[in-house]
């Protein structure tokens, strides 16, 4: 084995180590994005495919979220190492799903927003989530209801009465993103959820939010009272 082989090899074995006693402690971003890539490649250097994937992407999440073809672009970048990077990410999202199930997700929206997030923020096109909950607030399910270029308007109030009945939800909190980065609603967000909440009403099942995932930033109907308005302009024109 060449010399340079020996020298990548113990460089690999001292970012492993390093991250087996501090985690990511004192990592530069490029050393996590090489780590991830020599997952799946451990005997190839990844440390200037690590740099050129950030100098792209811009970020670590920028990274984790480009698609197999954005990141074949990078020259050295193949299916192995492209197999890491989707790996850590898939292991995150199930990691997140499972650590909300059966949990109170009013006392635990901290995980249900992390969850939410990690899987919403880099998304180019909208998509929508349907949170179900139990009588005692605990999340039985989440399920993606819609997804595509124009937006929201695609979700269908009896399709997430449907999906509600099957869960056997007492109550539903609505997600989406804004691809633009932007969670302020838009009036076709706000006519959606009016919808959903009359017809979750028809089944004594309620809405209780409705959450837009920006770009480091939320908005959530609950938060800023637009529920309760709501609720009230449905009490005087029904």
């Amino acid at each position: 084995m060449s010399s340079s082989s020996h020298k990548g090899e113990g460089h690999r074995e001292r970012l492993r180590d390093k991250f087996l006693q501090n985690g990511l402690t004192g990592f530069a971003d490029y050393e996590v994005i090489e780590l991830l890539l020599t997952l799946a490649t451990p005997r190839k250097d990844c440390k200037q495919l690590a740099k050129q994937a950030l100098a792209k992407f811009k970020t670590i999440p920028g990274v984790i979220e480009a698609s197999d073809s954005e990141l074949s672009e990078i020259d050295g970048i193949g299916k192995k190492n492209i197999f890491g990077i989707k790996l850590i990410k898939a292991a995150a999202n199930r990691y997140l799903q499972e650590r909300l199930k059966g949990n109170n997700a009013i006392k635990n929206a901290e995980d249900l927003f992390d969850y939410l997030y990690f899987n919403l923020r880099h998304k180019d096109k909208e998509y929508c989530l349907a949170v179900y909950l139990d009588i005692k607030n605990n999340i039985l399910n989440t399920e993606t209801i819609s997804e595509g270029s124009i937006g929201i308007t695609r979700v269908y109030p009896r399709e997430i009465v449907k999906a509600a009945i099957k869960n056997k939800a007492a109550s539903v909190i609505l997600v989406h993103n804004h691809p633009s980065g932007d969670p302020e609603p838009s009036q076709s967000d706000i006519n959606i959820t009016k919808k959903i909440v009359s017809a979750l009403k028809t089944i004594d099942i309620k809405l209780l939010d409705h959450i837009i995932i920006g770009n480091n930033k939320h908005y959530g109907f609950s938060d800023k009272g637009d529920m309760k308005i709501i609720e009230k302009e449905l009490k005087k024109d029904g």
